[in-house]
Formats: C-alpha cells, structure tokens, sequence
C-alpha cells in the first residue's frame, strides 16, 4: 500500500483530483490488460485496455513540454516516449491479437 500511496502523491503533485482513486482504478485496469496479455486470453480487449490506461498517464503525468528543470524533462520526455512505443505496441495486439500459441487460438481450435 505505500506504493500506492506514493503514487498517489505524485498524481496530486500533477494537479489530480481524487489521486489514491485514480491510482487504484488505473492500477486495476493496467492489471487486468497486462495479465489478459501475457495469458493470450482476450488479448485484444486487453490491449484496448492497456491502451485506456496509457493515454491519459502518458500525456497527463509525463508532460516534458511543461518541464523547466532540464533534466526532469529530459526524463519525463524518456517516459512519454516509452509510453507511445508501449501505446504502438498495444496497438498492434489490438489488431492482430496474441498469436498461434495463446489460450485465445487453443479456443478457436
């Protein structure tokens, strides 16, 4: 829980409302998208749900263009393009879905 809570911190610093229950829900969807992944069950609806979580972390809580000190922006810049590869990666299982060896082919089988 201090995880959380640190978390939570970080999103009120970036101007947050609610911040612990913000964090929670996100941390539950990016949960249930992450495992619907690696699991290859439902892969589609996770990647659409590792999607919902990514967009507005990204340009909420890794806003570089608003960044003075230049080494936070260079990191918050790291971070907001880390997020759009995993948003592009995301993108493509949506499309494509997990692959010949995921619980989803074994269903369709």
């Amino acid at each position: 829980m201090a995880m959380a809570s640190q978390t939570a911190a970080y999103a009120a610093s970036a101007g947050l409302p609610a911040p612990m229950a913000l964090v929670v829900i996100s941390g539950i969807i990016a949960l249930l998208g992450a495992l619907s992944i690696i699991l290859g069950y439902k892969a589609k609806v996770g990647a659409w749900l590792i999607i919902i979580f990514l967009v507005p972390v990204t340009f909420t809580m890794h806003k570089f263009w608003t960044v003075t000190d230049p080494m936070q922006s260079q990191m918050a810049m790291s971070m907001f393009m880390k997020n759009m590869a995993l948003i592009g990666a995301a993108l493509m299982i949506s499309y494509f879905g997990a692959g010949p060896i995921s619980l989803d082919a074994r269903t369709k089988a």
